[in-house]
């Protein structure tokens, strides 16, 4: 797969030094995840990790419970995931010598050209339509199904990733990465033949309900594969910079658009009309209905700073993998807290998930032992071919 250039830059510029002795500036093809991993990128990966994993359990929890406790508007459901951006605005009066400083990828010696403002214009305009578009699937699948059930559909979101990365990023596919797909495949085909039966179920047991929410949260799943591989691609071949503030102008730029679109539907549809009653009306009160839309919203920018802060130091499989690792928590604490039975279908489809992002991360495991082995191998050619008495005279 193609990597995402931000902060591996770091391997750049150390390496540049060296690629000019040699006469050779091309930029290589960059490893799945950075070569130099020191503490400091190691404690930004485990922040961003926390959290993509604690904002999308707690996120989707308070999304069912607004559904749950009488909250009806999809397209409500949607802008809370959107919305909660301008609380990252504050970001930009932080001085720009605070900041990582900006480094562009060169070829043979002559820098890069940023990108116009109409292509970058472009970009956040098309990645935000389609974000407005799978975040829209999302509420409609988790308005109509257990949200034990919806969080292990939404595994398949790897599945689509590694195949849009495939195309787009030259994803290689090797037997541990084709056994991961094939599991979560399988994972979120099990639970087709659950229908609309369990006791759980919001639809009541409406077969058309069940099948048209799976289908919602699949498209959603594989919408949210696209954006994660077409963001990356786009950190690699267009902006090419290495600064903090292109993962907030990401984030921002593409929520806006998202946002906007969110709010046409909304008023299109007609269903503001509705909010006020629908807001004296939910069980647990008005400051409760308005508490939950409002750490929604909160909650799921802290996704997106994960998510996308780990596209950047990593990878889009790598940050959608993460994103899996939530896999077990959604459905264990739905049991806890809003009563899902957890039957056989569901058990097995969640240990399939399981089995297929252990097979995930053990094909990384492998990729980080050769990575080392041939550094180390590299380092010590060097050491041969300059010993240290020649060096020093």
């Amino acid at each position: 797969m193609g990597e995402a250039q931000e902060l591996q830059l770091n391997i750049i510029v150390l390496d540049s030094h060296e690629a000019n002795h040699q006469g050779c500036t091309d930029v290589p093809e960059q490893p799945m995840l950075p070569r130099c991993r020191n503490l400091n990128w190691w404690v930004r990966i485990a922040i961003y990790m926390l959290f993509v994993i604690a904002g999308q359990s707690a996120a989707t929890l308070l999304g069912r419970l607004y559904y749950n406790k009488g909250g009806k508007s999809k397209w409500l459901g949607t802008l809370v995931q959107l919305a909660g951006f301008p609380i990252l605005l504050p970001y930009y009066c932080i001085p720009a010598s605070r900041r990582i400083p900006t480094t562009n990828i060169t070829t043979n010696n002559i820098p890069l050209k940023s990108p116009s403002t109409l292509i970058l214009a472009s970009i956040y305009v098309s990645l935000g339509l389609l974000v407005a578009l799978g975040c829209f699937l999302y509420s409609v699948g988790l308005s109509l199904l257990p949200v034990s059930t919806y969080s292990l559909i939404c595994a398949s979101q790897l599945a689509f990733n590694a195949i849009f990365s495939f195309f787009l990023n030259s994803q290689k596919f090797t037997p541990y990465i084709v056994n991961s797909l094939v599991l979560l495949t399988i994972s979120s085909t099990l639970l087709v033949f659950q229908g609309g039966d369990s006791a759980d179920d919001p639809t009541g047991g409406s077969k058309t309900k069940y099948v048209i929410g799976f289908l919602c949260t699949v498209g959603a799943s594989a919408g949210y594969g696209l954006v994660l591989s077409l963001t990356q691609l786009v950190f690699r071949k267009v902006i090419r910079k290495e600064t903090s503030a292109v993962i907030l102008d990401m984030i921002v730029y593409q929520s806006l658009v998202a946002t906007s679109a969110v709010l046409v539907g909304l008023f299109a549809s007609g269903e503001w009309r509705g909010l006020r009653k629908e807001m004296e009306g939910f069980e647990l009160g008005k400051v409760s209905y308005v508490m939950n839309l409002t750490w929604s919203a909160i909650i799921w920018q802290l996704y997106a700073i994960g998510a996308v802060g780990l596209i950047f130091e990593a990878s889009s499989l790598f940050s959608n993998a993460i994103s899996v690792v939530g896999l077990p928590v959604v459905p264990v604490l739905a049991v806890i807290f809003f009563h899902d039975k957890m039957d056989g279908i569901k058990a097995m489809a969640m240990i399939l998930g399981i089995w297929g992002f252990i097979s995930y991360v053990y094909q990384h495991y492998l990729d980080d032992r050769k990575s080392k082995t041939e550094s180390n191998n590299a380092t010590g050619e060097v050491s041969k071919a300059f010993p240290l008495e020649n060096i020093n005279g």
